[in-house]
C-alpha cells in the first residue's frame, strides 16, 4: 500500500484543525449535521444525474483502490521475462503454457497462452492491445466521475450557505445570535470546498497516476510477450524492457540481475 494517500489525508484535516485551534477557535464548531447532509447527499445526488448507478455503485471500491492500491514493480517484469525468454529458447515456446499457470495476472497469463498456442505475432499485439486500451477507457470513468464530485461539492456548499444565509435573514429579531447564525450558514461552504479539494479531486488525481503506472506496466509486459516469442537473447530483452525503468531504477535492476540468476518474480499489475 502507498501510505502516501492516506497520510496526506490527515495531514490536510490535521492541518485544518491545527488553524482552526491557533486561531482560538473550537473543532467543534465545525461540526453541522445539516450542511453535510446537504454537500455530501447533494454531491452524490448530482453525480447520479450524471452518470449511470453501476458506475456509482464503484464508488467505495474506487476510493478503496486509490487508498489501499499496491503498485507492481517494473524491475520485476525484467527479471520475469528474462527468466521466460531463457526457457522458451531452451524448452520451447510449449513450456510457456506451464509458467503461465503460476502468474496471478491474466494479462500476462492471457498473453502467454496465446504465444504457447502458437498464435501469429501480429495477432497476439492486437488481442493485447485492445486488453490495454479498454483498461483505460474503464479507469477514465472512474477517475472522471471524482472529477465531477469535485466539481458539484462547492456548488452544493453555496446552496447550503444560501439557505442559511435564507434562514438568518427571516429571524433578525434577536440580533445577539446573527453572528453566530451566520457562522454556521458558511460551514455548508466549507465542507463542499474541503471534500472537493481534500477528498474528491484528490482521489481522482491518485487514481490517474495509478492507471498510468499500470498502463506502463502492461505495455512493458506486451513488449515482452513480443520478444519472448520472437526468440529474442535473453540479455537483449533485459535492455530493451530496462527502457521502460527510471535511470536509477535501471542501475538497481542491473546490479541485482548480475548478483544471481534470474529467477521468475512476481509482476502481478491491477486489473
Amino acid at each position: 500500500m502507498d501510505l502516501g494517500t492516506p497520510l496526506g489525508l490527515i495531514v490536510a484535516l490535521a492541518s485544518i484543525m491545527a488553524a482552526v485551534i491557533l486561531e482560538g477557535g473550537s473543532p467543534a464548531s465545525l461540526v453541522k449535521d445539516s450542511a453535510a447532509a446537504l454537500v455530501i447527499g447533494g454531491t452524490i445526488g448530482a453525480t447520479m444525474v450524471s452518470y449511470p448507478l453501476s458506475s456509482m455503485l464503484k464508488l467505495p471500491t474506487l476510493i478503496l483502490k486509490a487508498l489501499l492500491s499496491k503498485p507492481t514493480n517494473p524491475a520485476a517484469m525484467v527479471d520475469l521475462f528474462g527468466h521466460l525468454a531463457e526457457k522458451a529458447r531452451r524448452e520451447g515456446l510449449l513450456s510457456l503454457e506451464e509458467e503461465s499457470a503460476s502468474l496471478s495476472d491474466p494479462f500476462l497469463r492471457k498473453g502467454l497462452m496465446l504465444v504457447a498456442d502458437g498464435t501469429d505475432p501480429e495477432v497476439v499485439k492486437s488481442i493485447l492491445e485492445i486488453d490495454i486500451e479498454a483498461l483505460q477507457q474503464r479507469h477514465a470513468t472512474g477517475q472522471a466521475m471524482l472529477s465531477a464530485m469535485g466539481g458539484y461539492a462547492p456548488t452544493m456548499g453555496i446552496i447550503g450557505t444560501v439557505m442559511g444565509l435564507v434562514n438568518v435573514l427571516s429571524h433578525m429579531d434577536d440580533p445577539s445570535k446573527l453572528g453566530e447564525q451566520v457562522a454556521v450558514a458558511f460551514i455548508a461552504t466549507l465542507y463542499g470546498i474541503l471534500t472537493a479539494n481534500v477528498l474528491w479531486l484528490p482521489l481522482a488525481g491518485k487514481l490517474k497516476n495509478i492507471t498510468e503506472h499500470e498502463v506502463l506496466v502492461r505495455q512493458m509486459a506486451l513488449e515482452g510477450i513480443l520478444s519472448v516469442q520472437a526468440g529474442e537473447n535473453p540479455r537483449i530483452l533485459r535492455d530493451k524492457l530496462m527502457g521502460f525503468l527510471a535511470p536509477k531504477k535501471q542501475a538497481t535492476a542491473r546490479a541485482e540481475g548480475s548478483s544471481g540468476s534470474m529467477q521468475p518474480a512476481t509482476a502481478q499489475p491491477e486489473a
